[in-house]
């Protein structure tokens, strides 16, 4: 009788298995808790990166408790997070001056509809950090760059927006937009299914940080509201294009062009006064969310009176003949000047101006000094990649060559990693993330010995070439 032998498993096929088998093991109440929502949840983040591959580790880490640079999940175990509450929590977890101003409202009640009683100062505080005339509130930063960009429209009279590959404005239909060439013509189509065609048709999407874009606009002045810009992308840290940035400004100043910054991710975290302090361009608005809520949604539209204007009016008095002149246009939404979002507001914005600009400082240092660290094992160990930073942004190097056969299979290799340090307790963002005022140097050691214990061990599994020499 002859003997049915089993094929060979490769080294990287029980190197994956096994990773799988401790990892799920580890967090097995959370990949339960995927699984049994999964019915009746619809969760895009279940989902996002599906591959086959890496199916059966594909789940969020359900957290149970948080501090400081830690987070503990629904199994016990903790984690180093560099998440961060996608780049919200500059101070870390549950910082107690935040916890003190939530608890004292709290007592005071949450009232809905009349006037919060800090809004007109954490408003004050905005624009003496900013630079910016007046500010009005939402809840998240999609709202915030609509309104935005409706402003654009009010001022200016005109209907069309420019934008930049790359950047990403929330999940609003008039920015969920791409290039596409057709019949060697570029195009702006949606990004995905549902968007109108109409939504598009008002949209020009451009090359960030290339001349030719400036052309570009320099040629539709006349129909362009606005451009609107991320200074620098979450997902291309090392693109920093400040001549770039000084040139668009002038370029729209006399084209009568509205200029917003989108600063969600780089507002209170580069500078105290954003990205247009980095880099010295003055917006005519600017939206910003995120750390300055400390945790809770809250989002900003702030700018020049002549823009801000079309939400009330403009300027008017007491005890005479004046009124709001201004043109409006339409702005509601019932939990804006939420009384918990502004408490925590004036928390935060209180607490960066009693630090000044060495709180930022330091904090960019300390993320430099950490990316150079990993680069240079990096280079040491040949490992195809590279990081950069934004400040106490991180992420991956942009790459030329991104498209090529080799890093596409790199890239799928690395892709791993993130799994590999999930089991050793660091919890990421993509392959990057934000460090806090909260992160020790204990933890950012940890962290750098997780990531060499995991290049060691995925080696071993043939998950990644060996050293040349």
């Amino acid at each position: 009788m002859q003997t049915i032998q089993s094929p060979e498993i490769s080294p990287q096929q029980k190197h994956l298995e096994a990773l799988i088998s401790r990892y799920t093991n580890r967090t097995k109440t959370s990949k339960q808790f995927a699984s049994n929502y999964r019915p009746v949840l619809a969760d895009n983040r279940v989902a996002t990166g599906f591959h086959l591959l890496v199916k059966e580790m594909l789940y969020p880490i359900v957290a149970r408790r948080s501090m400081g640079s830690k987070i503990w999940d629904v199994d016990g175990n903790e984690y180093i997070d560099l998440m961060m509450g996608f780049g919200a929590n500059l101070f870390g977890h549950n910082p107690p001056f935040i916890k003190e101003a939530l608890q004292e409202q709290l007592e005071k009640g949450i009232q809905i509809g009349p006037q919060s009683e800090f809004v007109g100062e954490v408003a004050e505080l905005i624009s003496e950090m900013t630079g910016m005339e007046r500010v009005a509130f939402s809840n998240t930063g999609t709202e915030a760059v609509m309104t935005a960009i409706r402003l654009a429209r009010t001022a200016t009279g005109r209907n069309k927006i420019a934008l930049f590959s790359g950047s990403y404005h929330g999940h609003f239909d008039g920015t969920l937009v791409k290039a596409q060439i057709v019949d060697g013509n570029q195009h702006t189509v949606a990004i995905a299914p549902g968007i109108p065609p109409s939504f598009t048709a008002d949209v020009v999407v451009l090359d960030y940080d290339n001349p030719q874009s400036l052309d570009i606009i320099k040629d539709r002045a006349q129909e362009l509201a606005a451009v609107l810009v991320v200074p620098v992308q979450t997902a291309r840290p090392d693109l920093q294009p400040q001549t770039f940035l000084q040139q668009l400004r002038e370029l729209t100043k006399a084209s009568g062009i509205t200029l917003i910054f989108d600063e969600m991710v780089t507002g209170f975290r580069i500078h105290p006064g954003g990205a247009q302090a980095w880099f010295g361009v003055q917006a005519d608005i600017a939206t910003y969310g995120k750390i300055v809520g400390g945790g809770m949604p809250i989002a900003i539209i702030a700018g020049k009176a002549a823009y801000m204007d079309a939400i009330d009016g403009g300027m008017w008095s007491y005890g005479d003949s004046s009124y709001p002149e201004a043109k409006t246009t339409f702005f509601a939404g019932t939990y804006c000047k939420h009384p918990l979002a502004i408490a925590a507001a004036k928390a935060v914005l209180k607490h960066l101006k009693t630090h000044g600009s060495s709180l930022q400082q330091q904090l960019n240092q300390r993320t430099t000094q950490f990316v150079e660290a990993l680069n240079t094992y990096f280079e040491a160990e040949e490992i195809p990649v590279k990081m950069a930073n934004f400040g106490s942004l991180f992420g991956p190097a942009s790459s030329e060559n991104s498209g090529s056969e080799s890093n596409s299979t790199d890239s799928e290799s690395l892709d791993l990693l993130r799994y590999h340090l999930l089991d050793r307790g660091i919890h990421l963002l993509g392959a990057g993330g934000y460090l806090s005022t909260a992160h020790t140097d204990e933890d950012i050691e940890r962290i750098i010995q997780a990531v060499k214990d995991s290049i060691i061990e995925m080696r071993e599994g043939g998950l990644l070439p060996a050293r040349s020499y």
